[in-house]
């Protein structure tokens, strides 16, 4: 008994052994399965985490070359808008140097900029530009650039903007042979002695250069006249008040006339015959233009120069050029002289403009809006 159960025991020892061994084998390979597991796993993520430095370095370079590539580009754009700022400035003032009238601005704003302060004529200048603004429907103004053509400017820019014709007396002479006309068949030798603005002495080279004046301004009004585009003829207006050497000629063109026709209204007082218009009378009344010489020596000559147009003048300028000249003068407000009509008497087929003034001296453009 006692060797048959030891024969059991030993059985199941040996059984016991056996199954212990097959545990020990099969937790061995579960051990390897897992240490392959484990081992696979690490090798990839060591072969994703090499990957990914890589691909890390190469977008860290890429993004670099990007962002220098945008703050290039940001300082080249901010570069570029700086001198593209520089360069419309620098045109902008050009033009507005160049330009003799400009463009419209507010009334009341121009009003308040130039006329600040509470002195008793920056009120009484504050209150005329608000009569003109609410009882004349005036809303805007051009400003005329100050010098002494100031008053031919504003004048003849208007003419040419608003496509007013020749005067008839003009349609019917042919206005190049003026000079010719005084200087030869009416023996005004003291031509020589006309002054073309600043220049005060010309000599015998008068004839020539009053010649290309009465070119300029027929060329330039017939050629402005045919524009009947409003918006192109505004252009050319534009361009032509932006050449100062032929703006010249014409307001020394218009000087001429004025003095031709002083001329002739001379000759006709002398021979006892009565004038085209009484304003010559009046005009040949002044001590300081009893006669033709001393109307172009005292005042045409310094017109451009030294002085501007006085009002007998503008009364001759209206009634030659055939507008009627209505003129705003603001440091008349509040009297009988607060707007005035250059000639006071014209015809009604006549074409009206408008001038504005603070001193009778210096001129802008009013503009009407309804």
């Amino acid at each position: 008994m006692q060797r048959r159960h030891d024969r059991k025991a030993s059985k199941n020892r040996d059984q016991f052994t056996e199954q212990e061994k097959q545990s020990r084998i099969n937790h061995s390979k579960r051990s390897v399965g897992k240490h392959e597991v484990r081992s696979w796993t690490t090798t990839t993520k060591q072969s994703l985490c090499l990957m990914w430095q890589k691909v890390k370095v190469q977008l860290m370079l890429s993004m670099s070359f990007l962002t220098a590539v945008f703050l290039y580009c940001r300082r080249l754009y901010s570069f570029l808008a700086q001198l593209l700022k520089r360069w419309s400035n620098y045109l902008q003032r050009k033009l507005i140097r160049n330009l003799s009238v400009l463009t419209e601005v507010d009334l009341l704003g121009y009003s308040a900029r130039e006329w600040k302060g509470e002195t008793k004529q920056a009120k009484h200048m504050r209150e005329a530009y608000e009569e003109l603004f609410w009882s004349y429907r005036i809303k805007y103004l051009r400003q005329v650039r100050r010098d002494n053509y100031c008053v031919l400017r504003a004048v003849l820019f208007q003419i040419f903007s608003q496509g007013i014709p020749f005067p008839s007396w003009m349609k019917e002479r042919d206005i190049l042979k003026l000079p010719e006309k005084l200087l030869y068949s009416q023996g005004c030798n003291w031509i020589q002695q006309y002054s073309f603005g600043p220049e005060r002495y010309t000599g015998p080279n008068v004839f020539g250069k009053l010649r290309k004046c009465m070119e300029t301004l027929k060329t330039s009004w017939t050629e402005i006249y045919a524009t009947k585009d409003h918006e192109k003829r505004g252009n050319t207006c534009n361009t032509l008040f932006s050449d100062e050497s032929k703006e010249h000629k014409l307001y020394e063109a218009v000087k001429f006339i004025m003095l031709y026709e002083v001329v002739e209204a001379y000759e006709q007082i002398k021979n006892r015959e009565e004038p085209k218009h009484n304003l010559f009378s009046l005009l040949l009344a002044r001590d300081s233009s009893s006669d033709p010489l001393s109307f172009m020596m005292n005042h045409l000559n310094s017109i451009g120069d030294s002085n501007c147009l006085d009002q007998v003048e503008l009364f001759l300028l209206g009634y030659l050029l055939e507008v009627k000249i209505r003129v705003y003068r603001l440091h008349r407000f509040h009297t009988e002289e607060f707007h005035v009509n250059y000639p006071d008497e014209y015809r009604r087929e006549w074409n009206e403009i408008c001038l504005l003034t603070e001193d009778d001296h210096y001129y802008h453009i009013p503009l009407f809006r309804t």
